[in-house]
């Protein structure tokens, strides 16, 4: 049981997201876009998604109160159930950021697209994100803070005049993540935007968390 989220984003957009693949497309008014990928483990997961906010349920169990700096709104993340990935070895995680920009602009190129170049501030746009994340062991879109993507990458300093995020958690490694983004649609879109210029990527493995591994994505361009 992997999970993947995808947002993308021009201008301050957000919309629609899905468990295992979620789906954030252009335009806080647009349409909600949803998609699924199988999981390692017996069965697939979906979510669906309205548009300006993620929705879903939670699948840990028990019921859970926010703490009171826990701004993500209602409702707009999963959590997963407890020892869901307890079988999965996590000794070989890691992020090799190089390799993994080069995996990315080589299908970028297959798809007839220019590279990506890594950007310090969506990389820490990126490490942010998966921080996050990973101290409150769940997958989203938006941030303890209540932050978007798009906030995300404006507190960086980053210009974007289009910025989009994928997210995935409990992925071993990164092809393994990097299937799952290509077998989505929506966070294949996202790989091949054409108007893309820069990348940044994350990794957070907390192994005391139930995802264990936190994976984020932003590509942008500059005003």
């Amino acid at each position: 049981m992997y999970r993947v989220f995808l947002v993308g984003l021009a201008g301050a957009s957000l919309a629609g997201c899905a468990l295992n693949s979620s789906v954030i497309s252009s335009g806080f008014a647009d349409s909600p876009t949803t998609a699924s990928i199988s999981s390692p483990s017996s069965g697939s997961y979906g979510l669906g998604s309205s548009s300006a906010s993620s929705a879903g349920s939670r699948k840990s169990g028990g019921v859970k109160v926010a703490r009171l700096d826990d701004k993500m709104p209602s409702g707009s993340y999963e959590t997963a159930p407890a020892g869901a990935l307890s079988d999965r070895d996590y000794s070989t995680t890691q992020l090799n950021v190089d390799m993994a920009r080069d995996i990315i602009n080589q299908y970028r190129k297959d798809n007839g697209l220019k590279p990506l170049k890594l950007s310090a501030e969506l990389t820490a746009a990126a490490k942010a994100h998966s921080r996050d994340l990973a101290k409150w062991d769940r997958i989203s879109h938006y941030g303890s803070d209540g932050s978007n993507p798009w906030d995300r990458v404006k507190r960086t300093g980053y210009k974007a005049r289009l910025a989009a995020e994928n997210v995935g958690t409990g992925q071993v490694t990164f092809d393994e993540v990097m299937k799952g983004w290509k077998n989505s649609p929506g966070h294949n879109k996202n790989l091949l935007l054409p108007d893309a210029e820069n990348m940044g990527l994350a990794l957070v493995y907390e192994p005391k968390t139930e995802f264990k591994s936190f994976w984020t994505l932003v590509v942008g361009s500059k005003m």
